[in-house]
């Protein structure tokens, strides 16, 4: 990944803080697990507080999301998470709550477990995941950074087998992508773009 962030610099402000909230944005396989990544190991060479929301960790039931009268593209970007759940349960609560309560998804059994994660008083909150600048949740953020990927790059880095289902990314994925991108704006509207 090239990375043209000085993670320090990023890593400073929050020093600042009493709590900071940091999104890392980007579509699929635009590098956000390696630069969320790249942040743990700096905070923990920094000795300083943090904690590591994954959104995807929080998607909705397979019977939520699939199969349910609207179009792909539309399931993903809008019924993939409980939109408004997690912003009242979850964002509203990041700035002054002790902990939230989250329920984690189980791919395998396709359920939930709720676990209460416990807020760092002081240091960092990040948020790692897609779509992350829609407009229920984009406020929430002291900073956020976006991960800017072509296409054709996230598309080569899919497994082979995940690469053969070529009609679910055009009228999933694909559709909802630029949708975001069209709607959101979210190169305009991140404070700063890394491209990946």
């Amino acid at each position: 990944m090239k990375n043209d962030v000085n993670l320090l610099e990023l890593l400073s402000l929050a020093k600042s803080h009493k709590r900071y909230i940091l999104g890392i944005d980007g579509l699929s396989r635009s590098g956000k697990t390696t630069f969320v990544g790249q942040l743990h190991d700096q905070l923990k060479k920094e000795n300083m507080d943090f904690c590591i929301f994954h959104i995807d960790d929080h998607i909705m039931k397979r019977n939520q999301r699939y199969g349910t009268g609207f179009e792909q593209w539309y399931e993903y970007i809008y019924l993939q998470w409980d939109v408004e759940w997690l912003s009242e349960n979850f964002f509203e609560k990041l700035r002054e709550s002790n902990h939230v309560e989250l329920p984690f998804y189980h791919n395998e059994t396709d359920t939930h477990e709720m676990r209460s994660m416990t807020l760092p008083k002081s240091g960092i909150i990040i948020i790692e995941g897609v779509f992350l600048q829609r407009k229920e949740w984009k406020d929430y953020y002291d900073k956020i950074v976006f991960l800017d990927c072509s296409r054709e790059k996230r598309f080569a880095r899919e497994a082979e087998t995940t690469r053969n289902n070529l009609k679910k990314f055009e009228e999933r994925y694909w559709k909802a992508e630029e949708y975001y991108i069209n709607t959101c704006k979210p190169l305009e509207g991140a404070d700063i773009v890394v491209r990946t």
